[in-house]
């Protein structure tokens, strides 16, 4: 598979999986649509993390907590790791990282110490700002090939495979 492109070498494997289970009742159109989500994901992820976030002494991890509290500012650490797709123990040491490299503050909520609220700094603020309009180019490179009308598809289907996992 090494000598083909990419798109083909995920073809191959396709059909590789079909020929070991095709005798199999399954629904492969779904699970070459679920499969691709997955490789989609990972392949984007290990990129962004290996150019741009690397740049920057970045996670994935970090630069979504960076992010999520850029836009909607403060939160408590238990709806930013839902935000972040993080269980919260990862996102208490993805937070002393943070906090290390003075992006991130935590304090203690006054009237219930074990909640805690996590902002940006203002190192943190510079640091999302710089970053995400690399980070936007960088998006616009992976959806490169695809025609504006394709993008909206794409993130209406992908919507919808969201709300069924929800």
């Amino acid at each position: 598979m090494s000598d083909t492109r990419p798109d083909e070498s995920i073809l191959e494997a396709e059909r590789d999986i079909q020929a070991a289970l095709g005798d199999r009742p399954l629904d492969f159109r779904s699970l070459q649509a679920i499969s691709n989500i997955y490789r989609a994901a990972a392949a984007v992820r290990r990129h962004a993390e290996r150019t741009v976030l690397m740049e920057h002494n970045l996670s994935w991890g970090g630069f979504t907590a960076l992010w999520v509290l850029w836009v909607w500012d403060e939160m408590e650490t238990a709806k930013l790791a839902a935000e972040c797709g993080l269980s919260k123990g990862t996102l208490t040491g993805l937070l002393g990282t943070l906090e290390k490299q003075d992006l991130v503050r935590r304090e203690r909520v006054e009237y219930d110490r074990r909640r805690v609220m996590v902002s940006l700094t203002d190192v943190g603020l510079a640091m999302i700002e710089d970053v995400f309009p690399r980070f936007n180019q960088f998006e616009t490179e992976m959806a490169g090939g695809l025609a504006d009308t394709e993008k909206d598809e794409l993130a209406r289907l992908l919507r919808q495979v969201i709300n069924n996992a929800d």
